[in-house]
């Protein structure tokens, strides 16, 4: 029975979005406030449930914060002349930089974390 009413209500919206472009771009509005609010609230409330796993989200988000500041301290801030006259900073130039190689850090760990866990597999 779910299924049918999301069916129905899929229908329903790809008819707004199609009769008025304002319908539709309301209702994406709508959803994504729902999926943001869905993705606050709902992992608050199962950490509440379980607060073993509050220092273990709490663990990976200093992680991350001292990721970014290793990132942010390896980053230039150089800006050419090009940069300079489309209005590039040298403070956005230094937050692009450590995004790039933050982001360079995670996918290097990521790979590293596969094949430790490949080897791992095959030695058991």
């Amino acid at each position: 029975m779910k299924g049918f009413i999301l069916i129905a209500v899929a229908v329903v919206l790809v008819v707004l979005a199609v009769i008025s472009v304002d319908a539709g771009l309301y209702t994406s509005y709508a959803l994504l406030a729902v999926a943001v609010i869905s993705a606050i609230v709902l992992p608050l409330i199962n950490v509440l449930q379980s607060p073993g796993d509050l220092k273990k989200a709490l663990f990976s988000i200093i992680g991350i914060v001292v990721l970014f500041g290793i990132s942010y301290a390896l980053a230039g801030s150089e800006v050419s002349a090009d940069q300079a006259a489309k209005g590039v900073t040298a403070n956005v130039s230094k937050l692009v930089g450590a995004g790039l190689i933050m982001f360079y850090l995670t996918s290097a760990i990521a790979v590293l974390g596969l094949i430790y866990s490949e080897i791992n597999k095959a030695i058991k």
